[in-house]
């Protein structure tokens, strides 16, 4: 794991480093005949109590009543006072999910469980878990058709692991994640669509309508609905289009106003607030009656919108007259106008609703307003021609499109009266304008633990890590083959869902028995729980045609090489012969580079390829062709376990039929 960009397992890597010193490495795997030792008391393997604290595991399907390959699981830790029972927050545990395997020697289950655990806070490549409830990834955004998948906690002799490129239908402009990071919603104007990205797989699953020449993207308070800012040269075209997140349909198109959209909504969903630049207005859309309100006038030349929880107010900041005009988010009469200079642009809000920032890139100035008075109270000299902004707890940071500098505003330090503070570090050797033809999407992201960011150099290719305190970026990664413009953070790390309660939504790669690594730094608890995930019937596919995967529940060792053999079988029953497109498509779980070869016939309805498998881990293998249909591919894979050399691999099966 890489220590300057994980500061928060610091502790954690210290302390169980001292452990693993003192077990050899052979006593890595646990040996299985342990854990199908069921002791009196069933659920022993599912709760733990050590140093006055109670761990109680749970790992459960979202759909039915067993945890089966390839199905979705909530994995769930509650942690509480042994004496009290009382929940615990706050407490920040790690975990990993990795194959219960046989050990060379025999060693006991707290040892091996610890080196474990120690050799994955280390996160080498050859060491790494199946699953890591730690883990994050960088998505980066490029100047072509694709996004790009890093892993910043992989590094082989200075390289960045690259794991995965997504293509998209044209040139992406902006883009919105859910606030569980399961999605992104990508806008691709040329096409007139957003691309559906699942953070699960990496993969591009869907492409929905969005208007004509969508750019702008938002998800409002309860991630319901997407918004979609269009950006036509039809009047008639020109404003916002509502799209159902759950359902991926397009419900609605409001006509708002000409020009450029931004968007904003009240706390609590009910209003949309759409800019209209070139219409000099603000549309008010009510959201379940999804009816357009009215339009009001705001100045010759609106530029952005921002909304304030504290203030429960909406700001319209208009570059051209140098006003920000203040509105009731419910009522939505004017309050007040704020009078500045022009060249206002971007605005936006501190996260408790105090502070709201409005960037003059004229003047390269940041306005700050304070939302309890509606008064500027600091002009701020930031950045040349200061373009983006974002915040976290402790600071504000913006970015100049003609300097490489990022300026930082201590939060802390704001208020009338009160001199701010501004700090500020070198993102990259050159101004991001050098580059042309920048998205709307930010080159500035908020980390996971909120005292960090990631900054996209769009000059030199580079994303650069900074956290709060140090006097430079503390490390980069390089988008090699692809030219990166934005970035985002994809948080896959446990979350605290409830007092007490820590739990992540994962997808099962494959089936057997999982040790469920768990780590606690304060006190310093390391425990490998159980968990058993069932292999998906044989009858899953027998509705129509499908496949069968042959000889596929044999574990292999790392580095060997493997005929996959697949049965093709149409909706009547009988084998598939003749297809000329069939494929194999395979790639390392959670997820790697997907590779595909061609599958030959060998026999009536039966292909096969030679497969080599490099990497230990679980590995999912699609069927698809273009003549059986996008949701045969879908549909229609397993799972193959390949364990490191020195493990021993699990009798074999005949026929697996996976649908």
């Amino acid at each position: 794991m890489n220590k300057k960009t994980r500061p928060a397992y610091l502790g954690m890597l210290l302390g169980v480093a001292l452990i693993g010193l003192g077990v050899a490495y052979e006593k890595l795997w646990c040996d299985p005949r342990e854990l199908l030792q069921a002791p009196e008391d069933p659920q022993a393997l599912h709760r733990l109590s050590r140093d006055g604290l109670t761990v109680e595991f749970e790992a459960r399907p979202l759909a039915g009543k067993v945890l089966r390959e390839g199905d979705f699981a909530n994995i769930r830790f509650k942690v509480s006072d042994q004496a009290s029972g009382q929940p615990l927050s706050g407490m920040a545990p790690g975990a990993w999910i990795d194959p219960a395997q046989a050990a060379p020697q025999a060693g006991s289950r707290d040892q091996s469980c610890k080196a474990r655990v120690a050799l994955f806070l280390k996160s080498s490549i050859g060491a790494r878990p199946l699953l890591d409830l730690n883990s994050y990834f960088l998505l980066v955004l490029n100047k072509d058709a694709s996004l790009t998948v890093i892993d910043p906690t992989v590094s082989v002799g200075g390289v960045t692991s690259t794991l995965a490129r997504i293509e998209l239908p044209g040139q992406p402009m902006d883009w919105a994640a859910t606030s569980d990071d399961k999605q992104v919603f990508v806008s691709i104007p040329e096409r007139g669509k957003v691309a559906v990205i699942d953070t699960e797989t990496f993969t591009r699953v869907a492409d929905l309508d969005a208007g004509a020449y969508p750019l702008r993207v938002a998800l409002q308070p309860n991630q319901h609905r997407l918004w979609v800012g269009n950006n036509s040269d039809d009047p008639a075209k020109s404003g916002v289009t509502v799209i159902d997140v759950p359902g991926r349909t397009t419900l609605k198109t409001f006509a708002t106003g000409s020009g450029h959209h931004e968007i904003a909504f009240s706390g609590d969903s009910r209003y949309a607030f759409v800019s209209n630049r070139d219409s000099g207005t603000l549309s008010i859309i009510d959201i379940p009656e999804m009816r357009l309100l009215k339009s009001i006038p705001v100045g010759p030349h609106p530029l952005s919108v921002a909304y304030s929880a504290l203030s429960e107010a909406v700001y319209v900041a208009d570059g051209r007259e140098g006003t920000v005009r203040v509105f009731d988010a419910r009522s939505h009469q004017l309050r007040h106008i704020v009078k500045a200079e022009q060249g206002l642009g971007p605005m936006s809000f501190s996260q408790d609703g105090r502070y709201g920032i409005a960037l003059n890139t004229l003047e390269n100035q940041a306005l700050v307003i304070d939302a309890s008075t509606d008064r500027v109270i600091h002009r701020i000299p930031v950045a040349a021609e200061p373009y983006q902004l974002v915040f976290t707890q402790a600071y504000a940071y913006v970015r100049g499109l003609a300097s490489p500098r990022v300026s930082m505003i201590n939060l802390s330090s704001l208020g009338e009266g009160r001199q701010p503070i501004v700090q500020g570090f070198e993102a990259g050797p050159a101004a991001p304008r050098q580059a042309g033809d920048l998205p709307l999407a930010q080159g500035l992201s908020v980390s996971r633990d909120d005292n960090s960011v990631f900054v996209v150099n769009p000059v030199d290719n580079n994303t650069y890590f900074y956290a709060e305190g140090m006097n430079a970026p503390m490390s980069s990664y390089n988008n090699r083959g692809y030219q990166a413009r934005a970035a985002i953070v994809v948080d896959r790390s446990l979350r605290e869902v409830a007092p007490g309660v820590y739990g992540s939504t994962v997808k099962m790669p494959a089936a057997g028995t999982f040790d469920v690594a768990f780590l606690l730094n304060q006190p310093q608890i390391i425990h490998c729980f159980s968990t058993e995930v069932a292999a998906v019937s044989d009858a899953a596919g027998r509705r129509g045609g499908h496949a069968e995967f042959i000889g596929m529940d044999k574990p292999l060792a790392q580095h060997s090489t493997f005929t996959a053999r697949v049965r093709i079988v149409g909706a009547d029953g009988q084998p598939r012969a003749g297809l000329r497109d069939l494929h194999l498509r395979y790639f390392l779980a959670p997820s790697s580079m997907p590779r595909e070869l061609p599958l030959e016939e060998v026999e009536t309805g039966v292909y096969q390829v030679a497969l080599t498998l490099n990497d230990p881990g679980a590995w999912y293998l699609h069927v698809q062709s273009p003549s059986l249909g996008r949701k045969f591919a879908e549909e229609n894979y397993t799972s193959l376990r390949v364990l490191p050399a020195s493990a021993s691999s699990a009798e074999p099966s005949e026929i697996r039929s996976v649908r």
